[in-house]
């Protein structure tokens, strides 16, 4: 029996070991496959009315392509992340003339982001510990 207990003990702690490493957290991970939606600004609740084309959102792609919509033009760019640093460049973009300020206030903040942090289906880009954008998935 004891050697069974040492069999057994033994085996889960291989197994125990191989799913720990085959879990390696990827970061990417917790941003590709939502089409994250603007629901805050600056930290404060989002006023859907400067954005006359529909709320602004990300969507975080594979090999650190990124598409988005301003809530006027549309871009394709990049982003590079490292640990929880986080570099945004919208690259191109369409050149729609854009009622309001809202876009501009968007793409103001999105430049300045150097960070953020996902929790509870909310994506928050930083810079610092200043909250710029809030994010949710789209549903």
């Amino acid at each position: 029996m004891r050697k069974f207990f040492t069999v057994f003990a033994m085996a889960a702690i291989l197994n125990f070991a191989s799913c720990s490493s085959a879990g390696i957290f990827n970061p990417v991970s917790l941003l590709t496959g939502n089409n994250w939606v603007l629901n805050s600004l600056m930290g404060n609740s989002l006023d859907g009315s400067m954005f006359s084309g529909g709320l602004p959102f990300l969507d975080f792609m594979d090999e650190g392509r990124l598409s988005g919509f301003t809530g006027c033009n549309n871009f394709s760019g990049s982003f590079d992340l490292e640990s929880s640093e986080i570099k945004i460049n919208p690259g191109a973009m369409t050149k729609k003339a854009c009622e309001g300020e809202g876009e501009d206030k968007f793409l103001s903040a999105l430049s300045k982001v150097n960070n953020y942090k996902v929790a509870r289906n909310k994506l928050t880009l930083m810079d610092g510990a200043t909250e710029l954008l809030g994010f949710a998935p789209q549903r």
